[in-house]
């Protein structure tokens, strides 16, 4: 049987919940211009109260024990976001979070520990203070995340570095993950650009698919070498280059399977990951705006395992153009949300993938 038949004849995603990123509040003090969003400064008179978060981590917790990333907008601006994660830790759920850097202090970093926050992630666009604080639109933004990530690291708090790469900063990569490495991070997310929110004033700044092959091929080699965890986010054509990359050396694909780091599988939207929004919609992921269920009427539990347009995502034999016909289907799947803004269907192919199968 080849390995397009092989694809096709193992069509059926086995969903296993492993990770769920919760925006608890759109508030935020930033207006970056990448952000899926849109955030500001709100109000957002819509947002989940503390009762009904508390009972959505419980329903959570009767699926599985995921990683449970509170994000935003900025979560640190939810008046109760240690409740939540202390009430998640007690469940049994590995509680992180995704933060600017930019408002914490040295109390708040003291609550994170004792909330039970595992890990802290704050995004870093640029390997300097002029090209980061551009993304954020902030004035001194870069100078109030290093003195975040600083205080992060005398408390001993793990934290990683995210970056999203555009054209503008696409050549500083390296600089980036140099900057990680000094910093003492203990892993490096590299995310690629989804045109979603504001980002959808950047479209021209995405870079081409044959950018995002010779860039992500520079990844591969750094994980040789690299003393942290790195991953790639938004860029499921990845893990066919790594195979790719691993093959042509002898080498054995042999990476984490589970954990915030975990090299897993490309687009992980609807099959092993999803989206709560502010007011309690469950989505894909954070750049795929389709209501897959309202968690102010239904249960978690209920949208996990019967949303059809969940459904359709573990269903390979669904997807069309080249990504419906690609031998690396079940590792790559194509990212959805990007398929979406393009060409208004989540299944169509992948637009920036250079592969042709």
């Amino acid at each position: 049987m080849s390995n397009i038949n092989k694809a096709k004849h193992n069509s059926k995603f086995k969903a296993e919940l492993r990770l769920v990123a919760w925006e608890v509040t759109r508030k935020c003090n930033l207006n970056c211009i990448h952000c899926r969003a849109g955030s500001d400064g709100g109000p957002y008179p819509d947002e989940l109260d503390t009762a009904k978060c508390l009972e959505i981590l419980e329903q959570i917790s009767l699926v599985a024990k995921p990683i449970v990333i509170l994000t935003g907008g900025e979560p640190l601006l939810r008046e109760n976001i240690f409740d939540l994660a202390e009430h998640g830790t007690n469940l049994g759920l590995r509680m992180v979070m995704a933060t600017n850097g930019t408002l914490l202090t040295g109390e708040l970093v003291e609550r994170m520990k004792t909330s039970g926050i595992q890990r802290v992630s704050i995004s870093i666009d640029g390997a300097g203070e002029e090209q980061h604080d551009r993304f954020r639109k902030v004035p001194g933004a870069f100078k109030k995340a290093m003195n975040g990530i600083n205080l992060l690291k005398e408390n001993n708090l793990e934290f990683q570095i995210n970056a999203t790469v555009t054209k503008s900063n696409a050549h500083d990569i390296q600089e980036i993950l140099d900057l990680a490495i000094r910093l003492g991070a203990v892993a490096f997310h590299l995310f690629f650009l989804v045109p979603t929110g504001r980002a959808r004033e950047m479209a021209d700044q995405e870079i081409t698919a044959s950018e995002y092959d010779s860039l992500l091929r520079w990844f591969f080699r750094q994980t040789e070498k690299a003393p942290l965890h790195l991953k790639a986010t938004c860029a499921p054509h990845y893990y066919r280059i790594l195979r790719e990359e691993a093959h042509k050396n002898g080498q054995q694909v042999n990476y984490a399977t589970y954990g915030l780091d975990a090299v897993t599988r490309g687009c992980l939207g609807g099959t092993s990951f999803c989206f709560i929004s502010h007011d309690g919609i469950v989505q894909p992921c954070g750049y795929l705006e389709l209501n897959c269920g309202d968690l102010k009427d239904a249960s978690f539990q209920s949208v996990w395992e019967e949303s059809e347009v969940f459904k359709q995502l573990r269903d390979f034999s669904s997807y069309k153009g080249k990504c419906g016909r690609c031998p690396y289907l079940r590792f790559c799947g194509g990212c959805r949300a990007r398929a979406f803004e393009m060409t208004g269907d989540f299944l169509a192919e992948e637009p920036l993938c250079a592969f042709q199968p």
